[in-house]
Formats: C-alpha cells, structure tokens, sequence
C-alpha cells in the first residue's frame, strides 16, 4: 500500500502542475477566419512592435496591438476568397505564425498559410470528391545522393491495379520544394475537383525537387540558372524519370507526358520540354523564368526547325500575370516566338508573381492536357 501511495502521489503534483500551467502561457488561436475578415495574434510579452506581413491580400505591414497576457492582435479584411502567405515582423525579425500548422515550404524565407474560402468552393478548396493520394518518395542519384519527390496518383489508382496513366511533371519556383506545389498550390486538390467534374483526365502528377544540391549550392540563384540546368538535367531524365516509370503505372509514350513550372521552375520547363520534345508534347510556363540573352542558347532546339516544333509539340502554353516582374520578359519571349512562327497559347490574367496565380495557371491548363 505504502509503495501504491508513493507512485500517486507525484503523479497527482505532475496532473496539479499541468492545469495551473496549460501550455505555458495563455490559451489562444491564430489566425481566425469569420467570412472574409482575419484575425491574427501573436504572443510576445517583451516586443516593442508586432507588425503583420501579409501583402499579397492587402495587409503589408500592419501593426498589432498589444492587449493582455502579452498577445498582440489585429484583424484585417476584406480579404478576397483564395489562400495567402503571411508573416510577423516582432521587433524588426520576421517569423512564421508559430500556432498556424499550415506552413509554406521555402527554402528563402518563413511564411505561414491562411485559407479564406469564401461563400462558394473555390478549385482547390477542399470538396466532397473522391480523392487521389500523395506519396512521398526518395529516388537515388549517383552525383546528387538522396532526392525527394512527391508523386500524386488520382482516384481509383489502387482500385484500378492494371491501368495506366499519363503523367505531368510539375516543377516548383526557385527557393521553393517538392511540397510547395500541395501545400501552397494546392495541386492534388485542383486534380481531385478536376476530374470529379469531368474536365480533367486521370493523371499522375511528378513534383520533384528542383535544386542540384549540393553539387549546385542553394544560394547560388534561380533554378533556371545555366549551371542548374545541366546538373539537374542529368538527374530528371537520368534518374527520376526512369524512378517514376518504374514505380508507377505510367504511360511512357510522348504524347502521355507534360511537363508545367512556375517561375526558376517555369524556364527549366521550357529547357527540358522544348529541346526534349520526344519525350514531352505538352509543354506549360508558368511566368517562367528567363532574360532576354538565354532566348537563343535555351531554345536551340525548338528554333532550329520551328515547323517542327509546331508538329510535335500538342500544346505550348505560357502564362503570366499583367502585374508579375517576369511579364516584360516574357512578352518579348513570345515576341520572338511570334517572329520564329511557333505556335502558342498565351494567357495573361491580373495578379502578380504569386502562388495565386499558380493556382489559376494550373487549373486552366490540366483540362487541356491528354485529350
């Protein structure tokens, strides 16, 4: 008896201590959606100054204001319906939103998520649809050691054990990861409400990582930078593509393959998929990076024999926003296209360098691909 009671008894201190002090300090959420309007808090007895970052939906640096327990708090709005990055400035340092779980994968800066849905479903809000699944891999490279992929396969892939599907490799921006395009685009989630509505095929979709790292050091600038382009290049057709073929139930014909960027990962879409046009007829920029001196040297392939290009390529599409730093390159891109006679599809919506965007890009052209 007396060793029972010697075993409870600190056990009843740990259980008293725990409720005096849940969670170290007070309890409180961030942020909070009520139709269109935000509210953030953050927790900082000691800050000066807590500033919220979040101008992509408006708010560039707004201030909080300081209530009790040390939480600061501020709420924005209108906010138009989508999904937005955002930070805190506390004292001149920028941080994510330690009580958002929702993070944004990037490797240049730390951002947290907010999800404003709106009265109706937006593409990439989450529906009651079947859903595909998303599965995390790792690939080997001989000069790159272990990489990372996620790979999304639609609904019914695993009740379908003997069908095979036409794959699109998705390249994210500079800076950005493997996982930006499901946790900040939101692609497997456009895929799912896609082809529960009928206007998209069953595909499998490729988001690899981009970087050469560590033959290609992480700061040394956009992935669409010449060096990048030749060490990851050996790595995609060398060992992810054969990985992804060899793993899943893939078509393996040119005209199942696409290949879509954003951004550092847009021009190394338009490398890979313009000078590889056996292997790719669907080729997708999205406000892809590039200059004015790269056009020729990157575009060797599909300038040489433009008919050509024109016969083999399905689909060569580009978009950019009328707002995006990359849009005066890429006007004078398809300027030159237009001097070379390649055809193409040129989309140019509102909205800047954003992952909004990238949404709406994304969802424009999976209904034209496999047809």
């Amino acid at each position: 008896m007396k060793k029972i009671v010697a075993y409870i008894l600190p056990l009843l201190f740990l259980v008293k201590f725990a409720i005096a002090q849940p969670g170290g300090g007070p309890a409180f959420s961030s942020p909070t959606v009520n139709e269109t309007d935000v509210t953030f808090n953050y927790r900082a007895p000691e800050a000066k100054e807590v500033l919220l970052d979040g101008g992509q939906f408006g708010a560039s640096k707004v201030p909080l204001v300081k209530g009790e327990n040390g939480i600061w708090s501020v709420t924005f709005g209108p906010v138009k319906p989508d999904m937005y990055p955002y930070a805190f400035i506390v004292d001149g340092v920028k941080v994510a939103d330690p009580k958002n779980q929702t993070i944004f994968p990037n490797e240049g800066f730390q951002s947290s998520m907010v999800e404003v849905t709106g009265e109706k479903p937006l593409v990439h809000t989450i529906q009651n649809v079947p859903h595909g699944n998303l599965h995390y891999q790792y690939y080997h490279s001989e000069e790159l050691g272990t990489r990372p992929v996620v790979v999304y396969t639609p609904p019914g892939y695993t009740e379908n054990p003997t069908k095979k599907y036409p794959v699109l490799y998705l390249l994210h921006g500079t800076t950005d990861t493997e996982e930006t395009w499901t946790k900040v685009g939101r692609a497997n989630i456009i895929l799912d409400n896609q082809i529960a509505a009928g206007v998209a095929e069953p595909m499998i979709i490729v988001m690899p990582y981009g970087r050469a790292y560590p033959v290609i050091d992480k700061n040394s600038g956009s992935l669409r930078n010449w060096e990048n382009l030749q060490e990851f290049k050996k790595d995609f057709f060398g060992n992810l593509m054969p990985f992804v073929e060899a793993n899943y139930r893939t078509k393996n014909d040119k005209a199942s393959r696409a290949i879509a960027g954003f951004s550092g990962g847009g021009g190394t879409t338009l490398y890979f998929g313009l000078n590889n046009r056996d292997k790719f007829s669907y080729v997708c920029g999205f406000a892809p990076g590039m200059l004015e001196n790269e056009f020729d040297r990157n575009n060797e392939g599909a300038f040489a024999n433009p008919a050509k290009t024109n016969e083999e390529l399905k689909l060569f599409w580009i978009g950019v926003g009328k707002e995006d730093i990359l849009y005066n390159v890429n006007m004078k891109f398809m300027e030159v296209l237009d001097d070379k006679g390649i055809e193409y599809e040129k989309f140019t919506p509102g909205g800047g360098h954003t992952w909004m965007n990238c949404k709406l890009y994304l969802s424009t052209i999976v209904p034209k691909l496999f047809k």
